[in-house]
């Protein structure tokens, strides 16, 4: 394995930023310094180095639905939007709710090699709601992260007994806060754009009213309990007071959130349609400051590939779900506009630390594990293509500021200039 020196970049460590250099050997970081040498080296002047990407909320589609997506393809988007880790979501096909099923997930992602590919397992079998997933089978195998997203878990008793299980061991749960009643028949945002389209709405209430119940599960719990891709300022209001009374709450928002609000889905364009809908311009601008104070701890990207052939249908019919992966870091530098130490915890640190994942979210430190990125937070750019098998996503043909740079993993260089370097299998 050649050295290889990251040059010129200001690196993020324990004691602030630091223009320096970054030599990687034998899959670690060897010395943090001026002026360092290597076999190869990268120009990283002008960009935040720090802890590669990790993202908490992804869909890789494999086992079952690979026409979507699979392993190599979303590992090959996750390195070239710097990521270094990703935590896939259980709605595969088995379900990913037995320990067998986990480590399939996990064993494939390593053998692509290009990120630490972290199966996140169901909370109920076939997440049918119906009765609890193999959760002892689950937690032997690793699993930190139990979800049944794309689905709520509706069944307050149900989610309880989940809830006390979980909080003996430590383990959290990531909770698709979107209520089947106050959802049922919706394709957008409940507001001015679906009274002017004659179409049925989701009332921000939808998010609200799971939210304010699972919060008292937490109290009667103490279990940790994750928000996934919160959508209304009601729900950052919650979680901020959540946070006050020091329970274990965390909270995360998509790009998509931060980016648009629900005029976008004006023109029924499939790219804008997900679950929960881009909301209001008050709950979008309440997303952004939430992010930048702390109240929303992270970025979950919500990377949903679907098929071009599910795309080509009327807005009622199309699947919910656009990918992100690719464009996250960029999206968040573009309409957030984090510092280098907001970034950087918000992207890596926090959603390491959150899942529970072994060598990653680390700030630089000699001996630490090389799973590294470097980002230019000026660069204006346009994305044209992408590595994903889908091409469901509205940053397609937009302007954005801030590109990843270089991407390491293990050691080894997995993407530049957002171009994945190797295909894995």
């Amino acid at each position: 394995m050649v050295d290889v020196i990251l040059a010129g970049g200001t690196v993020l460590t324990a004691s602030g930023t630091q223009e320096a250099d970054i030599r990687i050997a034998d899959g670690c970081i060897a010395e943090i310094g001026p002026s360092l040498e290597g076999d190869e080296t990268i120009d990283c002047a002008g960009c935040w180095v720090g802890p590669g990407l990790v993202d908490l909320h992804a869909h890789f589609r494999e086992p079952g639905l690979e026409w979507k997506e699979d392993i190599t393809t979303g590992s090959r988007a996750a390195a070239a939007g710097g990521y270094t880790a990703v935590v896939v979501m259980p709605n595969t096909d088995p379900v990913t709710d037995s320990g067998h099923l986990a480590r399939y997930v996990a064993t494939r992602g390593e053998e692509v090699g290009l990120v630490d590919v972290i199966p996140a397992g169901a909370v109920t079998k076939g997440r049918a709601g119906k009765e609890l997933a193999h959760l002892d089978e689950l937690w032997a195998v690793g699993v930190r992260v139990f979800s049944d997203d794309g689905d709520v878990v509706g069944d307050a008793g149900l989610l309880r007994r989940a809830m006390d299980y979980l909080a003996a061991r430590g383990g959290v749960i990531s909770q698709h806060a979107v209520d089947v009643g106050l959802s049922r028949g919706g394709h957008m945002h409940e507001g001015s754009v679906s009274s002017l389209l004659g179409m049925y709405g989701i009332p921000a209430a939808a998010d609200d009213v799971i939210i304010g119940r699972d919060l008292r599960l937490v109290e009667m719990t103490g279990a940790r309990y994750h928000v996934q891709h919160l959508s209304t300022a009601g729900g950052v209001a919650m979680i901020a007071a959540a946070k006050a009374k020091g329970l274990p709450v965390t909270a995360e928002v998509a790009p998509h959130h931060l980016a648009f609000d629900h005029h976008a889905a004006a023109g029924t364009d499939p790219v804008y349609k997900m679950m929960p809908p881009l909301r209001s311009t008050e709950d979008r601008d309440a997303l952004r400051r939430g992010l930048v104070d702390g109240t929303i701890d992270i970025v979950g990207t919500d990377h949903a590939p679907h098929a071009e052939h599910e795309e080509e249908v009327p807005w009622e019919q199309a699947p919910n779900g656009v990918i992100g992966l690719e464009w996250a870091a960029a999206v968040v530098n573009t309409f957030a506009g984090l510092d280098q130490t907001a970034f950087f915890e918000r992207l890596s640190v926090a959603p390491a630390r959150i899942g529970q994942i072994a060598d990653q979210g680390l700030l630089p430190a000699v001996g630490g594990p090389a799973n590294l990125m470097a980002f230019d937070p000026t660069i204006e750019w346009t994305p044209e293509s992408t590595v994903s098998k889908a091409r469901n996503s509205p940053y397609l043909g937009m302007a954005l500021r801030g590109k990843p740079k270089v991407t390491v993993h293990r050691g080894v260089v997995t993407a530049r200039d957002g171009v994945s370097q190797r295909g894995g299998t």
